[in-house]
């Protein structure tokens, strides 16, 4: 038996994954981008994964969370940003460009514009260009991971970045869960020990990763869309990788709110593969 686990390629989980084989893992993984591992998670071709939090609300019959573990924010996430000339209440005015790579942001864009800046409608769409391309020219745009933190660096003069993460905790006080590990009911059914076993190596492997991030970040920086020392902050001090009751609560108001908004038909239920 081998299980099948989903591998995003962006800086944010490289601290899950960077010490993983020490801990002894040996399971086959599959790459890709959270909305290409969402739909594998949901086809049943990958066992688990971290993917959308919008993704487990979508789907969550089908699925469990592996306890403790999440890819979120208390504040500026400064991967996932919208790029726009507008102040925040005009942004929904005009048409928006997206990746086709996440569910959770673009919903929480929703969110955030609707329940607080009293918009009534957002206009989104994927364009026939990069979306790098509708930033330089002037467009608002919202771009997630790695193209994120490259283009933060080069928006056009009187270009405004407004982070998503920063913005949800103005509003709410709260974390923002933007990726929960996810694991098909079936797959757990089948080999609960495997997948408890997989979770402590998880664990293992974060605690080495924040043993020394510096090392790490030296080890990954060459790759990266940020230097060494940009990647120690980043981890460090932009990103969250627990799950605790804070995060739970702030992941409720986002279902809560996503009902409220005609995004999701019901609010989930938090079931753990314990």
């Amino acid at each position: 038996m081998s299980l099948t686990v989903g591998r995003i390629s962006y800086v944010n989980t490289i601290p899950f994954f960077h010490h993983l084989v020490q801990t002894g893992f040996s399971e086959c993984a599959a790459d890709g981008v959270p909305a290409e591992l969402n739909a594998r998670l949901a086809a049943g071709s990958i066992d688990l994964s971290p993917s959308s939090s919008f993704e487990y609300a979508r789907n969550w019959r089908d699925y469990l969370l592996l306890p403790g573990l999440s890819i979120s924010s208390r504040g500026p996430v400064r991967s996932v940003l919208l790029f726009s000339r507008l102040p925040l209440d005009a942004v929904a005015r005009e048409e928006i460009a997206l990746t086709a790579e996440s569910a959770t942001s673009v919903n929480l864009l929703q969110v955030l514009l609707k329940e607080f800046c009293d918009a009534k409608e957002m206009i989104c769409s994927v364009p026939g260009v990069p979306v790098e391309e509708i930033v330089a020219a002037g467009g608002s745009a919202l771009l997630i991971g790695d193209r994120a933190l490259r283009t933060a660096g080069s928006v056009p003069r009187g270009m405004m970045t407004y982070d998503l993460g920063e913005l949800w905790y103005r509003f709410t006080g709260l974390p923002f869960v933007f990726a929960l590990w996810i694991v098909r009911r079936r797959a757990f059914d089948e080999y609960p020990q495997a997948i408890r076993k997989f979770s402590s190596q998880l664990q293992q492997s974060l605690s080495l990763a924040f043993a020394d991030l510096a090392g790490m970040a030296a080890a990954v920086a060459p790759g990266a869309p940020l230097t060494a020392a940009e990647l120690v902050s980043y981890w460090r001090d932009s990103m969250s990788y627990d799950l605790t009751a804070e995060h739970l609560a702030g992941l409720r108001l986002f279902y809560s709110l996503c009902c409220k908004h005609g995004l999701l038909m019901e609010e989930p239920e938090i079931r753990f593969a314990e």
